[in-house]
């Protein structure tokens, strides 16, 4: 059986698990184990989830996912419609010129380097992108923060492939890095 997989950035630990539901990672996955989880689709794991104890929607998600990528019956980051990837930045600029490195062609152009259909924007709010393969789906999302500042959230959907996801992440880590200095410049 796989050992359950050492906490990464942005994980629920341990300790947090217990503090809300009163288990482990480790007594959930026994208790998984022994009603065959391992063997059953993700909607039926949230149904096992769901019958046997009192979770929020959001808890039974969480605890089904992890223990799917701690048996190997989901990798990281993968989603029913493929993998998804996501990156943020928080950025010492207002919102308006952040959303506009986004919106215009020609600035856009500048730090990201690709050539995107943009399908539906909300000024100051959020972009809705058809990615340069034509099947993946890029939102964009700006929220405000104190003293002029905001952040970015970059969420990259529908890839492939788990290569496709490590491609994409580390590309979104490092334009959403590019916005920042050109923004902060």
């Amino acid at each position: 059986m796989p050992t359950m997989p050492e906490k990464t950035r942005g994980e629920v630990s341990d300790g947090a698990v217990r503090a809300a539901t009163r288990r482990t990672w480790a007594e959930w996955f026994a208790e998984l184990d022994a009603a065959g989880a391992a063997t059953m689709r993700h909607p039926a794991i949230v149904a096992v989830l769901a019958a046997r104890e009192e979770l929020s929607p959001w808890w039974q998600q969480t605890v089904a996912v992890r223990y799917e990528q701690a048996r190997g019956l989901r990798d990281r980051h993968e989603k029913p419609d493929g993998y998804s990837v996501s990156a943020t930045k928080t950025i010492a600029a207002p919102i308006d010129r952040a959303f506009a490195a986004w919106s215009d062609q020609t600035l856009r152009a500048s730090w990201l380097g690709e050539p995107v259909t943009i399908r539906k924007a909300t000024p100051e709010k959020s972009l809705r992108i058809t990615w340069t393969d034509g099947t993946s789906n890029v939102e964009v999302n700006f929220y405000p923060k104190p003293a002029g500042r905001c952040q970015v959230a970059v969420q990259h959907g529908r890839l492939p492939d788990a290569a496709a996801a490590a491609r994409m992440k580390a590309f979104w880590r490092d334009a959403v890095a590019r916005l920042k200095s050109l923004l902060e410049g």
